[in-house]
């Protein structure tokens, strides 16, 4: 078959190269998803709030925190990650271990948040540096 008999030859996708940065912000943020998943089930044991709110409130936080993972690569992903990292530790108000909780995740955001920024920069001057070189 060619283009004239109207099939089209299939297309492949080509994946996104991430950064170093995104990659290590998006794990961050899914690892802190799975940590509100178990905090939800220590405040529904503990009555902290009615049922509901709890439910509710914490299923709105971990799509908060995935699309936050998903979106890691922009601007807007990385602000909505620092939001977040104030929130888990504002949860001490409910589960006052979350004040230490949430503060150990705030250290590992911002660990992946310098560390994949210096990894990026790394990467950018070592392209730069080797792009004149031809390839054999």
């Amino acid at each position: 078959m060619t283009e004239a008999d109207g099939a089209r030859p299939p297309r492949t996708r080509v994946r996104r190269e991430r950064s170093a940065s995104e990659s290590l912000l998006s794990i961050a943020l899914l690892l802190e998803a799975v940590l509100v998943f178990f905090v939800v089930m220590v405040a529904f044991g503990l009555q902290v709030l009615p049922t509901p709110v709890v439910f509710g409130g914490g299923a709105l936080l971990v799509v908060l925190l995935v699309v936050a993972g998903r979106l890691a690569g922009r601007a807007l992903g990385v602000w909505l990650g620092w939001a977040l990292q104030v929130v888990l530790i504002a949860l001490g108000i409910l589960l006052p271990l979350m004040y230490f909780i949430g503060a150990i995740f705030a250290a590992i955001w911002i660990y992946c948040f310098v560390t994949g920024r210096r990894l990026d920069r790394r990467k950018a001057a070592y392209l730069l540096d080797n792009s004149s070189t031809p390839n054999n």
